[in-house]
């Protein structure tokens, strides 16, 4: 208990305070959740029982003294609930504030200036690290589109290679198809991935628009 007590004692917080807090988070903390960093409330004049704020890898936990400092009151918000961090300087201590995106705004006074400006730095970090872990998905789905457009275009020499994915409008008595075909919820990634250069055959020869393309490529990726 030393040693992680020790680990946020790099900015003149309270130990008492952080000894406290530390102990009590033990039963709070989730699985694979670890604590980045803590501030601790230092007024101007002796404060028994500071309020402190811990920032998580997952959330942002307010922690409240209250029966003289015998239980404590937690609030926590989820970094995907966090729309901004802000920090403001004055004579005595700063204010570390954050706003949700339900447009609330919490705010803590009289924390140290370094411990503020530690408190907003690993603050930005979380909101930025959620918002490339967010884009992740989109960019591989970028991907697997481009490499559909960048295959080989292959001439058709047999038409039952592509009949099997000709949409329903297709099949008039011109194409006599009988294929049911299954939804695309039930494909797996590779027979997906399959429909989607075989559209792409089909566009190439010429059997269906490119308009008719793109919607059955936009269709096709929203289950990849």
């Amino acid at each position: 208990m030393k040693e992680q007590i020790k680990k946020f004692l790099n900015e003149d917080q309270d130990p008492k305070a952080i000894e406290k807090i530390t102990s009590k988070l033990q039963d709070l903390l989730m699985k694979n959740e670890e604590v980045g960093y803590i501030g601790v409330q230092k007024k101007p004049a002796i404060t028994v029982f500071p309020d402190s704020i811990v920032l998580t890898n997952k959330r942002i936990i307010l922690c409240k003294p209250k029966n003289l400092g015998l239980s404590m009151d937690f609030v926590d918000y989820d970094w995907e609930d966090v729309a901004a961090a802000f920090v403001k300087e004055n004579l005595l201590g700063s204010d570390f504030s954050f706003s949700t995106k339900s447009e609330l705004t919490i705010s803590i006074d009289y924390i140290p200036k370094t411990q503020a400006r530690k408190l907003y730095t690993f603050a930005k970090e979380q909101m930025d690290n959620l918002k490339n872990t967010a884009t992740a998905p989109v960019e591989a789905v970028e991907e697997i589109a481009t490499d559909v457009e960048e295959v080989e275009t292959e001439e058709v020499t047999h038409f039952a290679e592509i009949v099997s994915v000709i949409p329903p409008e297709f099949n008039s008595n011109e194409f006599n198809t009988t294929t049911k075909e299954r939804p695309l919820s039930e494909l797996s990634q590779d027979e997906l991935f399959e429909k989607l250069q075989n559209y792409k055959k089909l566009l190439d020869n010429g059997l269906i628009l490119q308009g008719e393309y793109d919607a059955y490529k936009k269709e096709i990726l929203s289950y990849m």
